[in-house]
C-alpha cells in the first residue's frame, strides 16, 4: 500500500496552501513584516479582553464600532484618521464603516453589537452594500467575530465567505493566527493578501480535492493497491469509482455547483498542462 499512501500525500501536501501561509510561499513567518508582529502581539491581547467585556455585557452597536475601529487602527495597523471612514453612504443609507486607501474603498465593514449572534440577515445587508456600491470585499464583525466575504457581481449577486476570525481565540504566539490576522492588516492589504488567500482556495478545497479521488489516475491507482493486497479480488474500475463516488465522499462535494465548478477547473487545468507539454515538445 506504499504506493497509494505515497499518492494520497502528494494530494494532501498542497494543505499548506489552504492556510494564508500561500502568500510567502512557505516562508511566511520570515516574510510577514516585523512592525505587523511587534503590533500585534503587543496590542491584540488588551482588545481581546476589551472585546470579551463588551460582548458579555452587550453594548451597543454604536460604542462597538468605536472598539471595532480603535482593532483597526492599534491591531491591524490602519490609519484611523485617513484610511478609516465611518458612516459611508451607500444608496441613501449607511455602512458602518469603510477602508479606503489611495482614495479608494477596498473593503466595507458593517458592525453589529458585540451582544449579537452574527445571522443571514446581517450578512444579506452588508452582501448588498457591497454590491450597491461595487466593492468586491466586505466584512462582517460583532468585533468578537470577524467574517470576510467576496462578493461575486452577477445575475444574482452571490457571496462566498473567504475566511473567518474569532478575536478571543486568536494567539499572537502562534505563526498560523499571525498569518490569518494578517489577511485583515494593512501590511496585508498593501500585499493583496486576501485576495491570493482566496485564490489559493479555489485551487485547493474539499470540492477540487474529491473531483482528483473519482478521477481515471486515482481510481486506477486504488484498484491496483487492492488487487496487489488481495491477490484473489476480482473488481474493475467502474465498480471502484462507484464505492468512491458513493460509499466514501460526501455526496455534499460529489453534487451541486460548487462540484461541477471544481470539475470544470480540474479540466482547465489539464488542458493547459497538455497544450505547454505539447509546446515543450515542438520545440
Amino acid at each position: 500500500m506504499v504506493e497509494l499512501a505515497e499518492h494520497l500525500a502528494s494530494l494532501d501536501a498542497p494543505l499548506k496552501l489552504c492556510r494564508p501561509v500561500i502568500i510567502y510561499q512557505g516562508e511566511a513567518m520570515a516574510k510577514l513584516p516585523k512592525r505587523f508582529q511587534d503590533r500585534v502581539r503587543s496590542r491584540l491581547k488588551h482588545f481581546q479582553t476589551i472585546a470579551v467585556s463588551q460582548r458579555s455585557r452587550d453594548v451597543s452597536e454604536a460604542d462597538t464600532v468605536t472598539l471595532v475601529k480603535d482593532i483597526l487602527s492599534e491591531v491591524f495597523g490602519y490609519d484611523k484618521y485617513e484610511e478609516l471612514t465611518s458612516e459611508h453612504l451607500v444608496r441613501g443609507t449607511y455602512c458602518d464603516l469603510a477602508v479606503q486607501t489611495d482614495g479608494q474603498v477596498r473593503f466595507l465593514i458593517e458592525v453589529k453589537s458585540a451582544g449579537s449572534t452574527l445571522t443571514e440577515a446581517h450578512l444579506r445587508q452588508a452582501i448588498n452594500y457591497g454590491a450597491h456600491k461595487g466593492i468586491e470585499w466586505v466584512i462582517l464583525t460583532n468585533a468578537v467575530e470577524w467574517r470576510f466575504y467576496r462578493v461575486k457581481f452577477g445575475q444574482p449577486i452571490a457571496w462566498e465567505e473567504v475566511v473567518r476570525i474569532c478575536l478571543p481565540d486568536m494567539n499572537p504566539r502562534s505563526d498560523d493566527d499571525l498569518e490569518r490576522l494578517f489577511l485583515l492588516a494593512r501590511e496585508g492589504l498593501a500585499a493583496d493578501a486576501i485576495s491570493a488567500f482566496h485564490q489559493q482556495s479555489q485551487l485547493f478545497n474539499p470540492f477540487t480535492v474529491a473531483q482528483l479521488l473519482m478521477g481515471e489516475a486515482s481510481v486506477a491507482l486504488v484498484r491496483r493497491e487492492l488487487r496487489k493486497t488481495f491477490p484473489d479480488l476480482k473488481i474493475d474500475v467502474e465498480t471502484v469509482a462507484d464505492i468512491i463516488r458513493s460509499g466514501v465522499i460526501k455526496r455534499e462535494l460529489v453534487d451541486g455547483d460548487k462540484a461541477t465548478a471544481a470539475s470544470a477547473l480540474l479540466r482547465k487545468a489539464g488542458q493547459k498542462a497538455q497544450r505547454a507539454a505539447r509546446r515543450v515538445a515542438d520545440k
